[in-house]
């Protein structure tokens, strides 16, 4: 996973001094690159010692591993995009509705990179296994992350699959208490830390079910309170309504999950896929 996507998901479970630093450097990155230590600490309202700190928070030695690792990846990324597309620069009210659009685009695409080139197949292949021999599959998320939730829901019970997507957080605590070991329940939250999600895993998990969470923080609460988890990589604009690069790659994360188990009934699932094609055709 790349530094700057490091740094943005970090910032969640951080404390608040080393949160600061993270939010800084994820709204300007270049700000490392042009900074010594003494310089960012004073932007961030923090002390030396908390840059350190920060550093080895994200698993770099030092300042000046960061400001390599930063330089390059920068430098790396202009290359890789359209110089249109402003890499790395937030949208801002100057920006032409082409160059805006150019930079949430870039975002995506690296969104998708690396949330497939980080994918840990082990943890996919147990949630694909729980899936496909489960007699009931909930889902929930709040907000983007609902949308989500709602997209693998309909594609499982297009392939026959009881998949019951929760709107509702008391709703979803409650069928969650209902778990059996032959219940899935998914979670879905980017920052790993949504109460409403938390406690859904939890009860689900107390309940004997198998969990799964999507989210895009490893050190998140939701990432230790579930028994596979899948991380989405993403960098959000701060202009943003509600999630927009996260939900893309926590589409990304649940295609994947949505492939795996197809492919497991490859025939049933290719029967079942046209057989309910063909049965909304006339509503068309």
């Amino acid at each position: 996973m790349s530094i700057q996507t490091t740094i943005a998901s970090a910032a969640e479970t951080l404390p608040p001094s080393l949160a600061r630093i993270a939010r800084t450097i994820t709204n300007d990155p270049s700000i490392v690159v042009d900074s010594t230590i003494t310089e960012i600490a004073a932007a961030c309202a923090t002390s030396v010692a908390s840059v350190v700190r920060f550093c080895r928070a994200v698993g770099v030695g030092g300042y000046a591993a960061l400001r390599m690792a930063l330089a390059t990846e920068l430098g790396r990324e202009s290359a890789q995009f359209p110089a249109s597309a402003g890499f790395g620069a937030e949208i801002s009210a100057a920006d032409t509705l082409r160059e805006a659009t150019a930079k949430v685009a870039s975002l995506e695409l690296l969104a998708i990179e690396e949330t497939i080139a980080n994918l840990d197949y082990d943890a996919l292949s147990a949630a694909v296994d729980a899936i496909d021999s489960a007699d009931r599959i909930l889902l929930f998320g709040i907000g983007a992350s609902g949308l989500v939730a709602a997209d693998l829901g309909r594609k499982l019970l297009r392939i026959g699959h009881a998949a019951i997507v929760l709107s509702d957080a008391h709703e979803a605590s409650a069928a969650a208490s209902l778990g059996a070991r032959k219940t899935v329940a998914i979670g879905i939250s980017h920052s790993g830390t949504t109460r409403e999600t938390l406690h859904f895993v939890q009860t689900a998990r107390a309940a004997a079910a198998t969990t799964v969470g999507i989210t895009g923080a490893r050190s998140s609460t939701l990432a230790s309170d579930v028994d596979q988890v899948l991380i989405a990589h993403a960098r959000e604009p701060r202009l943003r309504a509600g999630a927009m690069v996260s939900r893309i790659a926590q589409l990304a994360v649940v295609d994947c999950l949505f492939v795996g188990v197809a492919q497991r009934r490859h025939a049933h699932s290719i029967h079942a896929l046209q057989r309910t094609a063909d049965a909304t055709a006339p509503l068309r």
